[in-house]
């Protein structure tokens, strides 16, 4: 069996192969309200239908404020439990476990859409919230963002909360894994990076200043997820810039959020500040998840220019990560992990109604 398609177990959840779809972002709430939709659901099970282990959502804003676009989906209301508990359950209905990143833009919310002809922060007209934008610091992320209201202590502390009441209302909806975003210059992102976070409060300074509000999310994350259900982190593991969050420090922020009930370390990279120049190439952020697994003694998913079958595999076989999370691939063949499984020699988890196309 090639060790892509072997099962992987956290806590009470055993995953039918070592394979996930990665959390990408659709900004197809058309009514802006942050419920899921029909667009969802489809795009979502087709990936499980299509026969892989794990199946994320893109980002669910546990504030309305904290929504990249106002075309995201969202959890701060219980509005939007039975949306979701749809999605969930046609996932879970085709072999797939069903997970939900629950994540806070900061200084980079309230966008237009990537494909919009405007750029930036959207207007009030166009459900923009510039004014309420808020961050780790007062600074812009680009000329074109919203100028974010620093956080201050009462301030930080709902979002905490936030956090812990989204993770009960995935809960509630039959998630099986919730994934704290801390990558790509997002709210708790930007508050480890010495690139962003220049306060001199308990929530900066040094080191252990800049992840304190992580971990505070990750313990009151945990506390309100049942214990039998793993809990995710995406960390971006490099900043890719000179004085920036590093590899060392992903490394000793593995070991902390490991002590505090983590699972697993979802190992991406980059995105704090703006005009960073990224060399990609096939494996380039693996480094990182093997780093983690192997120094931190936690276990870590792997991302980054991962198309191939082989590759993948080769991967989780080598013991540089213990799942491989999918994003461009999937997009391009929700049935990947059916044609990996056939290249690989294994027993592909086929639909038995597309049985007649199984040769």
């Amino acid at each position: 069996m090639p060790r892509l398609f072997e099962p992987l177990t956290l806590r009470d959840l055993t995953l039918r192969n070592r394979t996930a779809m990665s959390p990408m972002c659709t900004y197809s709430c058309e009514a802006r309200d942050g419920l899921a939709t029909d667009w969802h659901l489809q795009h979502l099970a087709s990936r499980s239908t299509g026969g892989v282990g794990l199946v994320f959502s893109e980002a669910m804003a546990v504030e309305a404020r904290g929504r990249i676009s106002p075309e995201d989906l969202g959890l701060w209301d219980d509005a939007h439990i039975e949306p979701l508990r749809r999605v969930a359950q046609a996932v879970k209905s085709q072999g797939a476990a069903f997970g939900v990143q629950l994540a806070h833009a900061g200084r980079k919310a309230g966008c237009y859409r990537p494909w919009a002809a405007q750029r930036g922060a959207a207007t009030r007209a166009d459900g923009g919230w510039a004014e309420g934008v808020v961050g780790a610091t007062g600074e812009r992320f680009s000329d074109i963002s919203a100028s974010p209201r620093p956080l201050d202590a009462p301030g930080i502390a709902e979002v905490v909360e936030a956090f812990a009441a989204a993770a009960v209302r995935a809960d509630a909806a039959g998630v099986d894994v919730v994934e704290i975003h801390a990558a790509h210059g997002y709210l708790l992102h930007a508050f480890l990076s010495p690139l962003v976070n220049d306060r001199d409060d308990a929530y900066g300074s040094d080191e252990r200043g800049r992840t304190r509000l992580l971990l505070e999310v990750t313990a009151a994350v945990r506390a309100a997820w049942p214990v039998g259900k793993p809990l995710f982190v995406r960390v971006s593991a490099s900043d890719w810039a000179p004085g920036g969050w590093d590899a060392d420090a992903t490394v000793r922020l593995a070991r902390e959020l490991g002590g505090r009930g983590v699972d697993l370390i979802d190992c991406s990279a980059g995105g704090a500040v703006a005009g960073v120049r990224i060399e990609a190439y096939p494996n380039y952020q693996v480094a990182f998840a093997e780093r983690v697994r192997r120094e931190a003694g936690v276990a870590s998913g792997a991302v980054g220019q991962i198309a191939g079958a082989h590759q993948a595999d080769a991967i989780v076989a080598e013991g540089r990560a213990d799942l491989v999370l999918l994003g461009r691939a999937l997009l391009r063949d929700p049935y990947w992990a059916l044609q990996a499984a056939q290249a690989l020699g294994a027993p592909p988890p086929w639909a038995t109604q597309y049985g007649w196309a199984v040769g």
